[in-house]
């Protein structure tokens, strides 16, 4: 693993985080280790943002990305200022490259979490401050950033250990995927057919594990797949505007909750994952939701470690 003189080599200044993908594997590692530094030596960057706005942009409800995000830039000496887009003009129909443009002149780092990715795409095109990816439709790559920081705190590292994520081949599936194969962590993904990960982000994974020879694999059985598992992850089966597909989603994931039997089936030490909210009764029994192998609160603080990475990172001057 990179030492800290590697870990500052990393220059990141000035940047964009819209997925894992734009960033080479030395700066993936170099963030989740500066959070595990972060994390262990809080009063080293008490004010390392000192002065500076980020602005927060949210087109989707939320708890964790708005309190860990607001609670990280107070941490760094900073200010985060919530922006609803209910209460924004661009909610009423200007262009989010007119936001971009004038928030810019305004703030020094904007955060959004919104739908279609192609909208932070535009967002960040129009901006010339960094903008950083709190949730889309396609990627969450703050909430993989602070699971891998969770892996590296019980492991000390990657290689060797797999990561099985059980359920929908969604937005946290595609940005752990990235991440775990980044690292050299051997990953499989189990879903129902019709539910699979999106198929370009699956190619990309592959080619980034043949780089770092971690095994990928994908198969529709969540019993095999768990079979030497370190950490089993999972997410909602329905997640923010797909209500309607409720009844049908619930039909296709049934086979697919993590249980105390499905757990079963993995190896001594396993670690329970979830990105929360989680459904207990769903896609997670109550036993191993609050049992002993979960991790999950964990996960959720070290959101806010992860982003303190990001955003020292990317907006210190």
């Amino acid at each position: 693993m990179m030492t800290m003189e590697q870990i500052k080599e990393q220059n990141m200044q000035g940047r964009d985080m819209l997925k894992l993908l734009d960033f080479s594997i030395e700066e993936v590692q170099a963030l989740v280790l500066l959070a595990h530094d972060m994390k262990k030596k809080k009063e080293n960057y008490t004010d390392a943002l000192k002065g500076q706005i980020l602005g927060m942009i949210f087109e989707k409800h939320s708890t964790r990305t708005r309190v860990s995000f607001e609670a990280a830039m107070l941490q760094l000496g900073g200010h985060g200022m919530f922006l609803s887009s209910d209460n924004l003009q661009v909610g009423r129909g200007e262009t989010i490259e007119d936001t971009g443009k004038v928030l810019s002149g305004y703030l020094d780092g904007i955060m959004i979490r919104t739908h279609g990715h192609d909208r932070i795409e535009m967002l960040a095109d129009a901006a010339s401050i960094p903008v950083i990816n709190g949730l889309t439709d396609l990627y969450h790559p703050c909430q993989a950033l602070a699971d891998l920081l969770t892996v590296y705190e019980y492991k000390g590292g990657f290689k060797g250990y797999k990561m099985v994520y059980i359920g929908d081949g969604n937005n946290v599936a595609h940005s752990l995927m990235i991440g775990a194969v980044m690292m050299g962590m051997d990953f499989t993904l189990s879903a129902p057919k019709g539910y699979e990960a999106d198929a370009d982000i699956i190619q990309k994974s592959k080619e980034i594990a043949a780089q770092t020879g971690a095994v990928l694999e994908f198969t529709e059985d969540p019993v095999l797949a768990v079979k030497g598992a370190d950490f089993i992850y999972t997410d909602v089966w329905t997640s923010m505007g797909q209500e309607e597909e409720t009844a049908l989603r619930l039909k296709a994931f049934g086979p697919y909750q993590v249980n105390e039997t499905l757990f079963a089936e993995a190896n001594e030490g396993c670690k329970f994952m979830h990105c929360l909210p989680a459904h207990r009764g769903e896609e997670v029994s109550a036993g191993v939701m609050d049992g002993d192998s979960s991790v999950v609160f964990q996960q959720a603080e070290n959101r806010m470690h992860a982003q303190k990475a990001v955003l020292y990172s990317l907006m210190k001057k």
